[in-house]
């Protein structure tokens, strides 16, 4: 079943009917000149502009690509309010392999498409985009962030994202052991990359044991010449997750980490890492609670990376942002604290309190 614009018609239902939409505007875009096909989606501008990533992906359907807009927009719009920002949360996605269709022209017309909204969504880099074509998009559109620094912008936001993510294992620990340190703690890294290997350099600084694992042997290379003590690597994240006496455990590389399958065998009594969507489906949050597992919700310890870009807008300061970053520290321990004020999960209670951060302003808003 199709609607009148031949789209199926499950993703109508979504956006207007369904828990996941509410969704305020999607922009579906083509510009047949430079071959760009690309999907806009604004979840909320209640707490200021829509922010979030351009995704660059050679999804299988149109239908698969807009979903994936409209999934990513409404979890910015979380991450968001979760990190004190006004913004609100958006996310684009442009259909097609990068490596074959990527060119100048076509993200200067995503550019114009992302210009016409004229400042409802700013966009930044996510995957299959890097810094170089934010510079590039930014020749069109003064809406965007993840630039690099010779562009006005502030380059690469791994190293606040992992300083965040670090914070929120800290906070995790001072939650569980009554002890914010890691020094002595056994950690476990899924994914050593961008934001990866900046943890490891946070964690061993502080004298914690850690443990890796990559799908690149040059990745685990690198992080284990650089560290010939406190660091040992393993063969894949199901040998990880495993590990004996493993205190905390780090997704950083793929979504849907936790799963019916890893989250039984998980050894680690934390779970906290910079990976998006690291829940593979609803109800998992609760498994791991039953499990006394605590989970450091992704996409507040992992908002560092936002923290920056939205930072670009009124001239990037680094220790502006690194201190904006640190707050996520207080942020994750008062989730745990509402988790058990509420007797529910840390996802759950992240949920809520975003939810109340977005209604109050949409509510002060309306009694202008």
């Amino acid at each position: 079943m199709t609607d009148v614009t031949g789209a199926p018609a499950d993703v109508l239902h979504t956006l207007f009917h369904s828990d996941q939409g509410g969704h305020e505007q999607v922009v579906l875009c083509q510009d047949r000149a430079s071959g760009l096909k690309a999907v806009i989606a604004l979840h909320s501008t209640a707490l200021g502009p829509a922010l979030g990533g351009t995704r660059f992906y050679p999804y299988a359907t149109e239908a698969e690509a807009v979903a994936d807009a409209l999934n990513l927009a409404r979890g910015m719009s979380y991450k968001n309010a979760m990190a004190g920002l006004d913004h609100g949360g958006g996310k684009a996605v442009i259909i097609g392999d990068p490596e074959r269709i990527k060119t100048e022209e076509l993200l200067l017309a995503y550019g114009r498409f992302v210009a016409s909204l004229g400042g409802r969504y700013v966009t930044a880099c996510d995957v299959g985009t890097y810094v170089a074509d934010m510079d590039v998009v930014a020749r069109e559109c003064r809406w965007t962030t993840g630039r690099s620094p010779e562009n006005g912008g502030a380059g690469d936001s791994s190293v606040l994202t992992a300083y965040g993510v670090y914070q929120g294992m800290r906070a995790s620990a001072q939650h569980l052991w009554g002890d914010p340190t890691l020094r002595g703690r056994k950690v476990g890294i899924a994914g050593v990359g961008k934001v990866g290997h900046h943890l490891v350099e946070h964690l061993r600084a502080e004298g914690a044991e850690v443990v890796i694992t990559d799908v690149r042997e040059d990745a685990v290379g690198r992080i284990l010449a650089a560290h010939p003590e406190g660091v040992t690597a393993v063969a894949d994240t199901a040998t990880l997750i495993r590990a004996e006496g493993l205190d905390i455990y780090a997704p950083c590389a793929l979504g849907g980490a936790l799963n019916d399958d890893t989250v039984p065998a998980l050894t680690a009594k934390v779970v906290c890492g910079a990976a998006n969507n690291q829940l593979a489906h609803p109800g998992v949050e609760k498994d791991l609670a039953d499990r006394g597992i605590l989970y450091a919700p992704d996409y507040v310890v992992n908002a560092g990376g936002v923290i920056q870009v939205a930072d670009e807008l009124h001239g990037f300061d680094f220790e502006r942002c690194k201190a904006k970053a640190a707050g996520i520290y207080d942020t994750t321990l008062a989730i745990f604290a509402r988790a058990k004020e509420d007797g529910i999960p840390p996802a759950a209670a992240a949920d809520r309190i975003a939810e109340q951060r977005m209604h109050d302003a949409a509510a002060a808003r309306r009694a202008r």
